[in-house]
């Protein structure tokens, strides 16, 4: 998977653009394709918070129905959450009263086969996916400015999603549909659990009356994570790396026992799991010893053995 250098289509047409779920993304998006000269002619938003936000990012668009939405435009816009897209889709109806149109969705866990109802009516259908957290705000724009956007399209359609990520001020890289499911999967547990780990380790530093725990975190976070990215799990330090079995247990002695006052209760299935993950890792890798492996697993879990025997090492062959 590589990043293209798509080339911007000459004096490619205005389009009317439709915003279906004002949600964080699709407002942002509504607004981004308004800044790059298109013009959003509806959206539609159920809740009170969709509706502010359209009206903060989208000021004077018209607030309306789902089918309304579609009909006006060339361009429909689909930023609903992910389990309703296909019912979406369904209930839109297509083949039998909008005809073709540009549809875009931006569930990140599917392709265009979500979509199939578009291609039957002689639309376009496309998935563009930000690889972006979002806010849901002004702030966003400039965050857009040269992000990732996963892109599956039929080969036809491929310059026309460029040209819209493009307008976004993205960048397009080629997601095969039969890959969406996986690609999302790696971007929501790195950037999902990692919120979850954080706020976890900052629950921690706050119940020793750290007043700012970000003050702690963010060096440590932000170097860890250049580091990772830069060489992957040869980054790793910490207890487990060095096989420090008696720090393990000193921490999950104290996390359990800060659970038994009723506190902090998802705080030590987490380091445990996220730990024993982090010593199969090390392992494969040939990081730990056969007695360090033993050792920090029975710390973590009370069983021991060597690689292929019981330990987070590979499993021998079958004979």
């Amino acid at each position: 998977m590589t990043f293209e250098q798509p080339t911007p289509l000459p004096g490619a047409p205005s389009l009317r653009v439709g915003v279906i779920g004002a949600g964080r993304v699709g407002a942002v998006l509504g607004a981004a394709l308004r800044k790059a000269g298109h013009d959003v002619v509806a959206v539609s938003g159920v809740s009170e918070a969709s509706r502010e936000r359209a009206e903060a990012l989208l000021p004077g668009v018209p607030v309306q129905q789902p089918v309304g939405v579609a009909a006006a435009a060339d361009l429909v816009l689909l930023t609903v959450p992910d389990d309703e897209l296909a019912a979406l889709v369904h209930g839109l109806d297509f083949p039998g009263t909008l005809g073709p149109r540009i549809v875009v969705h931006t569930s990140g866990a599917q392709g265009i086969g979500v979509l199939a109802p578009v291609v039957e009516a002689g639309g376009v259908p496309l998935a563009i996916h930000p690889a972006m957290t979002f806010s849901g705000t002004a702030v966003d724009l400039t965050r857009l400015a040269g992000c990732p956007f996963a892109v599956t399209a039929m080969p036809d359609h491929r310059m026309v999603a460029d040209a819209l990520v493009l307008d976004m001020g993205g960048e397009p890289f080629t997601v095969d549909e039969a890959d969406r499911t996986q690609y999302h999967a790696a971007l929501a547990h790195g950037s999902n659990h990692l919120v979850t780990l954080v706020a976890q380790a900052a629950e921690l530093l706050r119940r020793i009356d750290v007043d700012d725990p970000g003050r702690l975190l963010r060096p440590l976070l932000e170097a860890a994570l250049d580091n990772a990215l830069e060489r992957g799990d040869k980054a790793l330090t910490g207890p487990v790396a060095r096989g420090d079995a008696g720090t393990l247990t000193r921490h999950l002695d104290m996390l359990e026992a800060l659970a038994h006052t009723g506190v902090a209760l998802d705080i030590p299935p987490t380091y445990r799991a996220l730990a024993l993950a982090t010593a199969q890792r090390s392992s494969a890798r040939g990081a730990l010893t056969p007695m360090q492996i033993d050792a920090v697993l029975t710390a973590l879990e009370g069983r021991g053995g060597p690689p292929g025997q019981g330990g987070v090492g590979p499993e021998p062959p079958t004979p």
